[in-house]
């Protein structure tokens, strides 16, 4: 994050030249007589747009979830309710939020926390890297909040969820799998409410509808384990998409939509590098002899030259895969960590040893959370089973490039049918996937400030590596207002009535209250 400088240098080299420009006393004068006027700036106005009542509609992005949590702080930092808080100066009205209980972000299930942890305390950074805090949350998933909520983000929600009348129910939240959504259960009018029924039952006037991502995060970030979570099928998000939008055009509703970020882009899966594992010569030593690693290259290499004798692959294609899969170690750092890849050559059915396995590449994307397991020691005391290095990582820990292609296309098309949606119904549209891009890319500049992808030190993507920091989520906020200036001629940019990403922090500290 680098606060940009320079302009106050080139502003006074341009006052410096105003002046040498004066060569005699006349032309001195007459600049004292006519000195610059500051540039005065135009009232708001809301041009088409109607922010009479605001309703946002969406997931965790929507909701404020921030630092793998949803609480009070996060809430009040989001970006629907920084809109408000600008649309509220161009005639519109107030915004409820459905406001947690704390700022220790989690729920509580009947009292008890969550077993599996899904909805533990937020994270926050100990100068190490990110720890959650040893809190428990005094939120009750059971006790809903009263009333109509403008603010309708649901973290988790994919677009199909939006429209199914058992997502807010209590009682499917103990069925196996749960199949309602703990944050909808607090803020649903009823058990048979739908989150696009109770968004369409306030009237609103103007709504943003940021959805679609968790139709793909999901799989992401369970590396590609398609037994842990699944790309929606493209009908499914197409019916879904143009069902809501097609409602919402129905009530003769104004608003704005937003499109799915790549994966690739967000610190979640750039974060933790293929190579991050320190060895001594003897432990190198150790993996890549015929005991471990050396007698798993010599199988591979028997494999595959049994395939061939067989005319079942040719000799080019085998020493391809031969050289993908070979195990090698040395002494110091920068190996690479071992990993499961279900694309390789299933050699099983040679060798039952020869399992799926090679040494992840800089092209493997590996989820956060690995960073946390990669060294740990599958049975405790036992450094023959450190996890990436004797024992290769699961699926769930890495996207592969062909599991990123799959991810790749699958947004391309749902982005495809976003932006269509958007165009068919009049609304403005935000190009999120670029704004993620460019802050991967390099920085993206807002006032003073460069934000960056980078976790931690990048300022827009909050410790989880998924959702944005306060100041990311008051720069997602200018993007918005922008795109509604350009579709219904307000002039929030021009009137200078942007938010000041500054005014919003980075972090927040584990004494938060």
């Amino acid at each position: 994050m680098t606060k940009m400088k320079n302009i106050k240098y080139i502003l006074l080299s341009a006052v410096l030249i105003g002046f040498t420009a004066c060569n005699d006393e006349e032309d001195y004068e007459k600049f004292l007589d006519n000195p610059v006027e500051e540039e005065v700036l135009p009232a708001l106005t809301a041009g088409s747009a109607n922010f009479t009542n605001y309703v946002s509609i969406g997931n965790s992005l929507t909701a404020g979830f921030t630092d793998n949590a949803l609480f009070i702080a996060g809430q009040e930092n989001s970006f629907p309710n920084m809109l408000s808080q600008k649309f509220a100066l161009a005639g519109g009205g107030g915004f409820s939020i459905p406001f947690m209980d704390d700022n220790i972000g989690g729920l509580l299930f009947g009292g008890a926390q969550n077993a599996n942890g899904s909805f533990g305390p937020r994270l926050y950074f100990n100068g190490v890297g990110p720890t959650s805090l040893p809190a428990t949350s005094t939120t009750e998933a059971f006790a809903p909040t009263l009333g109509s909520h403008n603010n309708m983000g649901v973290p988790g929600a994919a677009s199909f969820h939006l429209l199914y009348d058992g997502y807010g129910n209590p009682g499917n939240l103990l069925t196996d799998p749960a199949t309602a959504n703990p944050y909808y259960v607090r803020m649903a009018s009823a058990p048979n409410a739908t989150v696009l029924g109770d968004a369409l039952a306030q009237q609103p006037t103007f709504v943003s509808l940021w959805i679609g991502n968790n139709d793909i995060l999901g799989y992401a970030t369970s590396g590609g384990d398609a037994t842990l979570g699944a790309i929606t099928p493209q009908p499914t998000f197409d019916f879904s998409i143009s069902t809501i939008v097609g409602a919402l055009q129905a009530a003769q509703v104004q608003g704005v939509m937003a499109n799915i970020p790549y994966v690739t882009t967000i610190p979640h899966f750039t974060t933790v590098p293929h190579n991050p594992i320190p060895l001594d010569a003897g432990t190198a030593s150790f993996l890549n002899s015929a005991t471990v690693y050396g007698g798993y290259n010599a199988g591979i290499q028997g494999a595959f030259a049994y395939l061939v004798s067989l005319n079942a692959i040719s000799q080019s294609d085998a020493d391809a895969e031969i050289l993908k899969r070979t195990i090698t170690f040395q002494a110091g750092a920068g190996n690479a960590v071992v990993i499961m890849d279900e694309s390789l050559t299933d050699l099983t059915g040679i060798n039952p040893g020869l399992v799926n396995m090679r040494q992840a590449t800089a092209e493997d994307l590996l989820v956060l959370p690995a960073s946390n397991f990669i060294g740990t020691e599958a049975i405790p005391g036992n450094s023959a089973t450190v996890n990436g290095v004797a024992i290769p990582l699961a699926d769930k820990w890495v996207l592969t490039p062909e599991e990123q292609l799959e991810i790749k296309t699958a947004t391309d098309t749902f982005n495809a049918i976003l932006e269509s949606a958007a165009s068919s119904a009049g609304f403005a549209f935000v190009d999120a996937n670029s704004l993620m891009q460019q802050l991967h890319d390099g920085g993206f500049a807002d006032g003073e400030f460069i934000l960056t992808s980078s976790l931690v030190t990048g300022g827009a993507f909050s410790l989880d590596g998924v959702h944005p920091t306060a100041r990311g989520y008051a720069l997602l906020a200018n993007q918005f207002m922008k795109a509604i200036d350009t579709t219904y001629g307000s002039n929030f940019e021009a009137s200078g009535n942007l938010v000041d990403i500054g005014t919003y922090p980075t972090n927040y500290p584990p004494t938060l209250q």
